[in-house]
């Protein structure tokens, strides 16, 4: 069996709502990841099989197959296609998954796997609005088939975090802890510089606009979302900018190129789990990926999981029984910002730097998913 190689990672800083990024179009920062990532490996673009790029909302700037588009703006061949994916937030872990598949199937050699978001050009679930104008009012609204199984209960993100955090008997307090250590923890990572080498400065753009001095006292005075609730815009993922962009490579292409892999793909898979809980399905991909691979979760050193809301840690870490000083080390989306398509691949490259910096073997990338799904990853540094 042949392997899947992580050839380098990079991504843009990631900019907050209307910050730094904002004024950029979603192509032009989809190029930006995909010049650097060609740029430093030194590979030839028309060797490229495919380029399989993550996005959510795709409308406006983000529509028409986002992939192609930001490799044409990269100026590279255009016999070189482009596809589009959309697994909600963990876009871009996905088109590394199938990327990954194309070259252990023997079909490719050379996939540039990817994703791009410009939340403040286009809001979260704007392709959702815009569905309501052709008269219905959530994805599924209208289908017999989705009344007949889950009635009319509220599906979504906002609403499954609450049940997560009420089945896990979370406290708010607990949540705003987690909250304050993701901001602590990647204020540390940038002050000590260990994002440097994945980041590709977009113009004076250099670094992540998320992170910021908070308190558990300031937390305590938000309002929460819903009367009754536990949760606050402190324990929830920013709106965010930005692009991100993997070099997979076959052994056959590491040979004709030159290339140095950093790490392998050593396990890929996703599961699915209850939709209206929608945030919880990263507990059964873990369990599945660890059962496929015949590991423990003490055999992994780093876990990178988005951080939608911080009961999906917390929850996560309760059932798994993982070590939480493992657990987003640099940080996580709270404090660094969650740009839905481009989440996947900005943690990969993360999740790789810091297997290099602490001599890791194993790291494990999960990510809940709309729709209630999950994707698990698991690479080894080489």
């Amino acid at each position: 069996m042949t392997e899947a190689y992580i050839v380098d990672a990079v991504r843009t800083p990631i900019g907050k709502k209307n910050g730094g990024l904002s004024g950029v179009h979603p192509a032009d920062l989809g190029a930006h990841v995909i010049k650097a990532v060609v740029e430093r490996t030194g590979i030839d673009p028309a060797g490229v099989d495919d380029v399989v790029f993550g996005c959510v909302d795709a409308i406006g700037g983000q529509a028409g197959n986002i992939a192609r588009t930001a490799w044409l703006a990269a100026g590279y061949p255009e016999e070189v296609p482009g596809v589009t994916v959309d697994r909600q937030c963990g876009s871009s872990q996905q088109a590394v998954h199938f990327g990954a598949q194309a070259i252990l199937s023997g079909t490719a050699d050379l996939i540039v796997a990817g994703g791009v978001q410009n939340m403040s050009q286009i809001p979260i679930a704007s392709a959702m609005v815009v569905g309501q104008q052709y008269g219905f009012d959530t994805p599924f609204g209208g289908s017999t088939g989705w009344a007949e199984r889950y009635g009319d209960q509220e599906v979504s993100q906002f609403h499954g975090a609450e049940l997560i955090a009420d089945k896990w008997d979370i406290s708010r307090e607990a949540l705003e802890r987690w909250a304050l250590q993701s901001h602590e923890r990647a204020r540390t990572a940038i002050a000590e510089g260990r994002f440097d080498r994945e980041i590709v400065p977009v113009g004076d753009f250099t670094t992540d606009e998320g992170p910021r001095e908070t308190s558990l006292e300031k937390m305590a005075a938000l309002k929460t979302l819903t009367d009754g609730g536990r949760l606050t815009a402190a324990v929830a993922s920013q709106i965010s900018d930005g692009a991100s962009a993997v070099l997979l490579a076959s052994p056959e292409a590491v040979e004709r190129y030159g290339l140095t892999p950093r790490a392998r793909i050593h396990h890929l898979s996703a599961r699915g789990a209850d939709p209206i809980f929608m945030l919880s399905a990263p507990i059964p991909a873990t369990r599945y990926a660890l059962e496929k691979t015949g590991l423990s979760i003490d055999d992994i050193d780093l876990v990178e999981i988005n951080e939608a809301f911080a009961p999906v840690i917390l929850a996560w870490l309760a059932e798994t029984g993982a070590d939480p000083a493992k657990v987003n080390v640099n940080g996580g989306a709270i404090a660094l910002g969650h740009p839905l398509g481009a989440t996947g691949t900005k943690l990969m490259a993360t999740l790789l730097n810091e297997l290099e910096r602490t001599g890791g073997r194993y790291g494990l990338q999960t990510i809940c998913e709309g729709g209630g799904t999950a994707n698990a990853t698991i690479i080894e540094r080489l």
